[in-house]
């Protein structure tokens, strides 16, 4: 009884999500990989041609290795967050710099599995809040990197959501099986709506499937509060972008990280911040 009392439960789940993290330091850089060398090996297919064969590649294999001078990455060096401080952010072989991000993502990964893991206390809420947030976390970081959102990853998400609700984990089966639809279209209509009016188009599947996926877990009603917030947050970054970034107007930014925070959001806090903003409105 002792491991499930609420201070021993968080920092479990805690050091979990630290291990975790580490994982899908390991899927963000993957599996685009991966689905770009399916598509070519498809594509080779269809034309009636063989492609050179490849070294495997997989979320296992290779091992995890520098980028500048090939070296193998040793255990004592991939613990999460503190082999990178020890290190110094930089490879034991070469000093090449590592990325601050690989630590960033543990550690938000180790942080929020904490605050779920307090928020929901030990229950099967907490287990799909935790699960919730690790595909949302890695989804986020695969679209910031290739403007992907993998079918790999948005659909489980969305069958998972349903999933946890046929005994109403987070809302009602009925709530998450309109929530699943109208998540979907409510980003479709905007495609074609932009698409009809400038010829272009203005986000991607992914994106309608990820909100499918945030409706299924949280219920239809968050899905207003979810658009607004990232909306407005997608809005002022790329506001920011292109005017202190000097980016582009033309290029795209990705969507699903805004989508991704406002379901974290509504996920901890979304009957309050709907309630708040139908008080204001």
């Amino acid at each position: 009884m002792g491991l499930f009392t609420q201070p021993y439960f968080t920092f479990f789940v805690g050091i979990l999500g630290l291990l975790v993290g580490s994982f899908l330091n390991v899927l963000i850089h993957r599996l685009p990989k991966i689905m770009e060398r399916d598509w070519r090996v498809q594509c080779a297919e269809l034309r009636g041609e063989s492609l050179p064969e490849e070294a495997p590649l997989s979320l296992a294999m290779p091992r995890s290795r520098c980028p500048t001078c090939g070296h193998f990455i040793k255990a004592i060096e991939n613990i999460p967050v503190l082999s990178w401080v020890f290190l110094r952010g930089k490879c034991s072989a070469c000093q090449a710099p590592i990325s601050f991000r690989y630590p960033l993502i543990e550690g938000a990964t180790a942080a929020l599995s904490a605050f779920a893991a307090s928020h929901f206390g030990p229950t099967p809420a907490a287990a799909g809040a935790v699960l919730f947030i690790w595909f949302l976390l890695a989804l986020s970081f695969i679209d910031f990197d290739t403007q992907l959102l993998p079918d790999s990853m948005t659909l489980p998400l969305l069958w998972g959501g349903l999933l946890f609700n046929l005994e109403g984990t987070f809302v009602d089966l009925r709530s998450a099986v309109i929530g699943a639809m109208a998540g979907y279209l409510a980003l479709w209509s905007v495609y074609w709506l932009f698409k009809l009016t400038t010829g272009k188009e203005g986000m991607g599947y992914g994106d309608f499937k990820l909100l499918a996926a945030i409706g299924a877990w949280l219920g239809w009603q968050v899905l207003p509060l979810t658009i607004l917030l990232s909306s407005l947050v997608g809005a002022v970054v790329g506001i920011v972008l292109i005017v202190l970034a000097k980016h582009g107007r033309n290029v795209p930014i990705p969507f699903g990280p805004y989508l991704a925070s406002a379901g974290m959001l509504a996920l901890f806090w979304g009957r309050e911040l709907t309630q708040a903003y139908l008080q204001l409105m």
